[in-house]
């Protein structure tokens, strides 16, 4: 016997928040969440079996435990469908949906899907708006999953119809969140913005309850996902405020986690702490307190506290021990193993070795007893990682090869990637070079199908872009650009015979000359440029790079210079089209080379001494350019176009010298964030020039860029904005109805290695990188319509910041512009005017690259004016296809 949909609502409603919380923080399955706790979760005792079916599965998902919740929807499903009961039918299949998601399993949980939607087509009576609306938000959830964004909008857009129908204001603010984060994964930041925003006020009008408690937390983590640390903080203080106001304590815990974590975000640790320590004492259960225990116990292993650490440890690993299996428990076990392996330099003072062995052992079997095989790889991966701290190779060597047979099986790339570099390094440590560049191969090729995935990997799992992602890349690379010794193999029947030896793998050893062979020049030439793209993905928080064209079909009058920082050595790819790659090495520690390039910068200000200004921009010089030079490699080159690698990216390489003259004065510098470009287009020269020549929002005036922006816009047709006419909205309509080929913009700006801190400054404010990416693409999909050149004469880096050229090129690469001329740091502006009318005067001259015309203005200031010192010229760097 059917029951009413009264009576089932209060399940649907438990389960339609899980599935909004699902979806809004966009990570795959083992990311634990926290489930609100409503009013409505009374059940009568004379409940039929069916319901309690129902109920049961609702528990034990809501207990992460997959699988046997999966079960127990199956077995309600078949139940309703023997009674006759279409709409619970429907209501048990999108359930299992759910479920089936969060066990990666994709096309059982469609088929479950479409099942449910099938029934609720048919249905008669039509079914209500309630359950269409649980049906729809689940199938959007498991199309945002598989890649496809846009008809999860749509599906989202219906969903949120039939909530209002319903009269379910939480489901419907839900669909919305969701559908501000599926615009995001689309490019569409500044519309995502605004649906937040205007959620944000509807969420206002609200009365205090707890439907708008847990729409602020929501709201906040999306706001957090997508890198808008500093609102997400703002909602989920208010969330917190009313929680406290109505007495909600279910929901204080997991709302202060949260906002522990967006302080830390903020590089406010003092206060992440606060919230953590206040979290755990509001904690209404065991697993509330144990996320706020782990949060604390890596925030002070992660800001080097092992005092406050050390004594917490013990505590954590007595809770994980008492806790029953389930997917939550595991997961913060191996959290918590993954944070002790990370510090490991420290990690004999935090527990012994053996009590963390144990307890992965426990969460390995735990994990096969729930059938959860991917945390039983994960787990698998940390035990090996333990093992291989102790030097028990063997033992490292087969949990880690399981933990990547299993990974292979779930195609989990993630997972891949780590324990294949496990691997990778575990035959490197034993000399057997071929095995390890076989395994790092494997992980590298894990990293590349992920992309934007990155940044969705396993919260509860995961590491920084810096430790877990670029060192994979560069150990290959060290590993490609190495000969091979002598008695390199003497050892490799240690490792047992979880690789076989690859054919490539024999191809990339190089020959006895030590110069590495073409195979492996290739290959580490290609990854560094991969690496170069990841960054950027990482830095944007999705794949970002399209469109591109092989510099060889660009110009075969540029030579590619690609110099790699190695630990102990400098080497330097040579590229240039219809000819074999050319390798160069400089052996010096990366400490050396790193302090060299740091003094150089140093010594850059005017006011430094220029005898050590020239001592070391020769050094460097020796290092990048001398041995080619000698060899002759750069005979018919007219640029040089630089792929640089990690502190190199602050440097200048216009200004370096050999003892004579500057490179500039020899070659057209360019800068690339890889081998590939978009390509050029002719275009008759117009511009869109805008600026702030006034102090605004606490950033100085800038007197000369009136007269800079007036001169161009007398050097060519276009089209002005200056002060309050310099808007975001008016930029974002002059962009989109114009064609011109040029946007130049001299306002404040800066850039950093964080997303957060990187913007320009508009007249009604800071625009950041991902908003003004999607407005200079205002003009369409439509590659012929795309700018030709951004020029940004007035930005800066972080300070402090060894890697905010980053935000450079992401910003370079993500505009969709073919080409960006910016600034380093910020130049006298009297400067900048001088030296940007020059290079439009050149630009208007027939036949002649972007980065030519950038060096002949470059090179007039270094004879023909006052600001002959590098730092005046310099830091303007063109950055994209340079012709």
């Amino acid at each position: 016997m059917s029951f009413p949909i009264k009576q089932r609502r209060w399940l649907y409603i438990s389960l339609s928040i899980l599935s909004l919380c699902l979806a809004v923080t966009i990570t795959p399955a083992q990311a634990s969440l926290q489930v609100p706790t409503t009013s409505t979760l009374n059940v009568s005792a004379s409940t039929s079996q069916p319901i309690n079916w129902l109920e049961q599965g609702r528990n034990l998902y809501h207990s992460g435990r997959f699988v046997e919740a999966v079960t127990v929807w199956q077995t309600a499903a078949q139940q309703y469908h023997n009674q006759g009961d279409r709409l619970n039918e429907a209501l048990s299949l999108s359930y299992l949906s759910l479920a089936q998601q969060e066990l990666n399993q994709w096309e059982a949980a469609q088929k479950s899907i479409e099942q449910s939607l099938k029934l609720l087509q048919t249905s008669i009576p039509s079914a209500d708006a309630i359950l269409w609306a649980q049906a729809l938000n689940t199938q959007a959830n498991l199309q945002l999953h598989t890649g496809k964004a846009e008809i999860a909008i749509a599906s989202w857009q219906q969903a949120q119809k039939y909530y209002d129908q319903a009269g379910d204001t939480m489901g419907s603010l839900g669909s919305q969140i969701n559908q501000a984060q599926a615009l995001q994964s689309l490019g569409f930041y500044r519309r995502s913005k605004q649906q937040l925003e205007a959620l944000t006020e509807k969420l206002q009008g609200m009365p205090d309850n707890e439907i708008k408690v847990s729409g602020l937390r929501s709201l906040g983590l999306a706001l957090q996902i997508i890198g808008d640390s500093s609102k997400s903080q703002q909602v989920l203080e208010q969330s917190l405020a009313i929680a406290r106001q109505i007495s909600a304590q279910p929901q204080l815990s997991s709302i202060l986690i949260s906002l522990g974590q967006t302080a830390i975000d903020l590089q406010d640790p003092e206060t992440g702490l606060d919230y953590f320590e206040q979290a755990q004492l509001l904690a209404t259960n065991p697993s509330d307190q144990l996320q706020a225990r782990l949060a604390q116990f890596k925030l002070f292993l992660n800001y080097d506290k092992p005092e406050f650490a050390n004594p917490l440890a013990p505590q954590l690993l007595q809770q994980l021990r008492e806790l029953p299996p389930s997917h939550t428990s595991l997961y913060a076990a191996i959290n918590f193993v993954a944070t002790v392996n990370y510090h490991q330099s420290n990690s004999d003072e935090i527990l012994p070795l053996k009590d963390l062995a144990q307890l992965m052992a426990v969460t390995v079997k735990s994990a096969q007893q729930i059938q959860d095989t991917q945390a039983e790889a994960y787990a698998l991966h940390q035990w090996g990682k333990l093992y291989r701290r102790t030097q028990q190779l063997s033992q490292a060597q087969e949990l880690t090869q399981k933990s990547l047979n299993i990974a292979r099986q779930l195609q989990a790339n993630d997972i891949i990637a780590q324990s294949a570099w496990q691997v990778g390094q575990l035959y490197k440590q034993q000399g057997d070079r071929d095995q390890a560049i076989t395994a790092y191969t494997e992980a590298v090729n894990a990293l590349k199908a992920l992309r934007g995935d990155l940044v969705a990997i396993n919260p509860d799992v995961q590491f920084s872009f810096r430790t877990s992602v670029e060192p994979v890349y560069r150990e290959l690379v060290d590993l490609l650009l190495q000969s091979e010794k002598p008695g390199n193999r003497e050892n490799k029947e240690e490792l047992g015979q979880g690789y076989k030896p690859k054919a490539f793998a024999s191809a990339l050893r190089p020959p006895a000359s030590d110069q590495p062979s073409q195979a492996a020049l290739m290959q580490a030439r290609e990854l560094i440029e991969a690496l170069q793209i990841a960054e950027l993905d990482n830095f944007f928080r999705e794949a970002c790079l399209d469109r591109t064209q092989q510099i060889d079909q660009v110009d075969p009058t540029a030579t590619v210079v690609y110099p790699i920082i190695l630990p102990d050595r400098l080497t330097v790819i040579l590229s240039k089209a219809g000819q074999p790659l050319r390798s160069y090495v400089i052996h010096k520690s990366q400490t050396e080379i790193e302090q060299t390039l740091e003094n150089f910068l140093v010594t850059l200000n005017p006011v430094s001494d220029s005898k050590d200004r020239d001592r070391l921009s020769q050094q460097i010089y020796d290092w990048l350019i001398r041995p080619a030079e000698v060899d002759q490699a750069f005979i018919d080159t007219k640029t040089l176009v630089f792929v640089l690698d990690g502190r190199l990216r602050n440097i200048p390489i216009a200004a370096l010298s050999d003892g004579k003259q500057y490179l500039i004065e020899k070659y057209a510098v360019a800068l690339s964030p890889g081998l590939q470009l978009m390509a050029t287009r002719s275009n008759h020269i117009s511009a869109i020039v805008g600026g702030i020549s006034q102090s605004r929002a606490g950033f100085s005036a800038l007197p000369a860029v009136e007269s800079e922006v007036k001169q161009i816009s007398k050097a060519m047709s276009s089209s002005l904005l200056l002060n309050q006419e310099f808007t975001s909205q008016a930029l974002a309509e002059r962009v989109k109805s114009s064609s011109a080929g040029i946007v130049h913009l001299a306002t404040h700006g800066q850039f950093s290695s964080r997303l957060e801190d990187t913007f320009l400054l508009t007249w009604d404010g800071q625009v950041n990188v991902k908003e003004l990416s999607e407005l200079l693409k205002n003009r369409g999909s439509d590659p012929s319509k795309a700018i030709e050149l951004l020029v940004l004469s007035a930005c800066d880096t972080a300070a402090g910041d060894d890697r905010a050229v980053l935000g450079l090129a992401g910003l370079a690469v993500k505009s969709g512009a073919r080409s960006t001329v910016a600034t380093l740091w910020p130049v006298k502006d009297r400067a900048a005017a001088m030296l940007m009318t020059r290079f439009y005067d050149q630009l208007r001259q027939p036949k002649i690259t972007k980065a030519e015309a950038l060096r002949q203005a470059q090179i007039n200031l270094i004879r023909q004016t006052d600001f002959h010192d590098p730092f005046f010229w310099s830091g303007f760097v063109l950055i994209g296809n340079w012709i």
